[in-house]
This record gives C-alpha cells, sequence and structure tokens, in this order.
C-alpha cells in the first residue's frame, strides 16, 4: 500500500473514533429524555427512579452547590422586657418627663404615655414579677406583671409587646392595663401516701444527707448512690436541720429491713432547718435505692416547698 494512502487511512481513524463516541453519548442523552418522558407519564414515583438513574457523565458535570441550611425563627418571649418597662413606667411621671426612669421607659415604649402621679399618691413599688405570657398573633404578645408596693399590696397589668421574627426585637405597643391576677390551681392529690417510720433506716439517712447537704456536717457524697454527683450548698446555709416527716409513693420504703438490692423508692421530706435569723420549713423530693443493706440517694427532684418563720 503507498505511504500516502497509510497516512490518509491513520488521519482519519481518529475522527472516525471521535464521531463514533459522540454518536453514543447523542444515544445517551436520547435513552435518558425518553426515560423522564416514561416516568412523567407512569407517575412521581418513576419519575424519582428515573432522576436517580439519569447518565453519571450528567452528575459529574453539574458543580455541586451547598444545600442551603434553614433556620426557624427564635421562640420569642418578651416576659423580661415586659417586667423591665412596667417597672420604669410605674417609677416615672409625666410630669418628670426627664427623669432617668420616665425616659427609660419611653425608649422602651416610645409612643406610650406616661403615668400623671401625684406626690406621696401611693405606696412605693418595692417590685414587679411577670407571671404569664400569652401569644395573641404571631408577633403579638399579652404579658401579665405582678407589681408589689410597700404596703404588701398587689396589682396584676397586662402589657401589649411586640416582637419581631428573629424574637430579639421587642416594643410596647401600648399603656398596660390593670387586670385580675391569676387564678388559684387546684392542687392535685399528692402520690405520697406512704408514711415511712420515723426510726427507719431511710429516714435516718435522709436526715444524715440533708444535714450534710445543708450544713456542711459530714459528706455528701457518702449518701450518694454510684455514679451519682452532687455538690452541698455552699456556704452552708444553715447550722441544723431535723426532719419532721418522711412520706413515699412505695410500700417498700415503709418496710422494717432494707429491701432487695436494686428496690427503688421515692420520697417527699417535710424537714426544719435553723440558722441565726430564725427557724425555715424546707421540702424535697428525693429517689433511692436500696444497695448492701442500706439507702442511697439516686436523685433530688429539688425544692418542692419553702418558707420561713421566726
Amino acid at each position: 500500500m503507498p505511504l500516502g494512502k497509510k497516512a490518509s487511512r491513520s488521519e482519519a481513524a481518529p475522527a472516525i473514533a471521535a464521531g463514533i463516541e459522540l454518536e453514543k453519548m447523542r444515544r445517551r442523552v436520547r435513552l435518558s429524555r425518553l426515560a423522564l418522558f416514561i416516568a412523567i407519564a407512569a407517575g412521581p414515583v418513576a419519575l424519582a427512579v428515573a432522576v436517580a438513574s439519569g447518565p453519571a457523565t450528567a452528575e459529574a458535570a453539574a458543580p455541586h452547590r451547598a444545600s442551603p441550611v434553614r433556620t426557624e425563627a427564635a421562640a420569642a418571649d418578651p416576659a423580661g422586657y415586659a417586667q423591665v418597662f412596667l417597672d420604669a413606667w410605674l417609677r416615672s411621671s409625666a410630669d418628670e418627663a426627664g427623669s432617668a426612669q420616665a425616659q427609660f421607659a419611653q425608649s422602651l415604649a416610645p409612643d406610650v404615655a406616661l403615668p400623671d402621679r401625684a406626690a406621696d399618691a401611693q405606696p412605693k413599688l418595692t417590685s414587679v414579677t411577670a407571671v404569664r405570657s400569652v401569644q395573641r398573633d404571631e408577633d403579638a404578645w399579652a404579658v401579665t406583671v405582678a407589681a408589689q408596693y410597700a404596703d404588701s399590696t398587689v396589682r396584676y397589668f397586662t402589657v401589649p409587646v411586640t416582637a419581631d421574627r428573629t424574637g430579639v426585637s421587642f416594643a410596647v405597643t401600648a399603656v398596660p392595663g390593670v387586670v385580675a391576677g391569676p387564678d388559684r390551681a387546684a392542687v392535685p392529690a399528692s402520690p405520697y401516701t406512704v408514711t415511712v417510720p420515723s426510726d427507719s433506716s431511710l429516714a435516718a439517712t435522709v436526715g444524715e444527707f440533708l444535714g450534710a447537704y445543708l450544713t456542711g456536717t459530714g459528706e455528701v457524697d457518702r449518701y450518694l448512690a454510684p455514679g451519682v454527683k452532687l455538690a452541698p450548698v455552699s456556704p452552708a446555709p444553715y447550722t441544723s436541720v431535723t426532719v419532721r416527716e418522711v412520706s413515699a409513693v412505695e410500700e417498700a420504703a415503709a418496710a422494717g429491713p432494707v429491701p432487695a438490692d436494686g428496690t427503688q423508692v421515692r420520697v417527699r421530706v417535710q424537714a426544719e432547718a435553723r440558722d441565726d435569723t430564725g427557724r425555715w420549713p424546707l421540702a424535697y423530693e428525693l429517689a433511692l435505692t436500696a444497695r448492701s443493706g442500706r439507702w442511697d440517694v439516686a436523685a433530688q427532684s429539688g425544692t418542692v416547698q419553702g418558707g420561713g418563720a421566726r
């Protein structure tokens, strides 16, 4: 064969191969389109399968794009904002618009009028506390705030507050209104119906634990179940603690000897603590576990009730 013919054939080979490869790619595209049309006609399930099984070349060609991260709007509770506003509003007066309290109140609510208080016309305000928040609309709230005065009277105000969608900006939208205080809820029956004898091992453990916890007498860790961590109150607030009553949910807590290992009971302890200022009734809910013939404190639910008497 002449050399010129060999050269022309060798030059034509790459072009033919490229044409064949291009034709294969076109066929794959046509097949992919056909599969997509069939999937659309067959329904959404088949469509999902077709999209997932598309040609690898198209997947490789598409640039990787990070999925947008969507965050929900922060939950807004303007109770603290309303409390701060009402404190400043009640302490301000329209006759003293330049006072620090008046300026602060108006900075929180620029369009809200200040009260016109007569000098010494009402008892001195001692504290304000937000007691309830109700969301009226997507961005509108009504906050009930209790105001306590030096003569022990309490008035309840409702403060209308608006919040932005991020939950970080608030504004008082109108002057507060005096409302009735919240109703007292019915107290449910106590689950602690089993009386624990005062001379029982459980009552003794509870008394020693509270003594170490509240007065610093002894080590708290020695009364705790394995793995339980609980630091004593520091500095110790009381000089002595006396257990007045222990009641339980489970009958096992009132049994004479300590039951089998692993037995768990829940108790409520009524105690009396003393310090230099008087005596203080306290209550605690505890969970205890039997282990090696003794009771270990496994959990403390916290103070159930506290008060003071002198």
